[in-house]
């Protein structure tokens, strides 16, 4: 599959909307619960979008499938990213991380991950980011506090 990214687009935002799916959401764990509710879902999006966060759409073979991003403070900002469940063990998460690394040169960039989500940890190694700390956290998804990885990239 070819794996692009560009802007945002509003039309993106409904295809966003996967954000809801169960398995997904409980696998990434730490979701918003704005993302259940579509006028807080959009306004949180208009937000995000506003900011200086580094927003992509992802795109296989001309098709939104997700999203991936650069947020936060200088010196502590995090990649994220979401992938629509249908084209997971594919390789659309690395490829369009890959692409957002080299468009958002500054560094370090930092990463979380439910410690038990191993899809999503080899991915952020695949492009170089190495676990330094693990922590908990409170997953919405999850309804309970569980284990995090905390990964940096130099």
């Amino acid at each position: 599959m070819d794996v692009s990214l560009r802007p945002v687009h509003d039309s993106d935002l409904p295809v966003y909307r996967q954000m809801n799916d169960p398995e997904s959401s409980h696998l990434a764990a730490f979701t918003s619960p704005k993302t259940a509710d579509r006028d807080l879902f959009e306004a949180h999006w208009k937000s995000i979008r506003a900011s200086d966060a580094v927003v992509r759409t992802v795109l296989a073979d001309g098709d939104v499938v997700g999203n991936v991003s650069v947020y936060g403070e200088p010196g502590e900002r995090e990649v994220t990213y979401w992938i629509d469940r249908y084209y997971w063990g594919r390789g659309l998460a690395t490829a369009a991380l890959r692409q957002l690394l080299a468009e958002v040169p500054e560094r370090p960039l930092y990463a979380r991950a439910a410690a038990d989500n191993v899809g999503s940890l080899r991915v952020l190694e695949k492009c170089g980011f190495r676990v330094t700390a693990r922590a908990s956290g409170f997953a919405h998804a999850r309804g309970e506090e569980i284990a995090e990885d905390v990964l940096r990239l130099e």
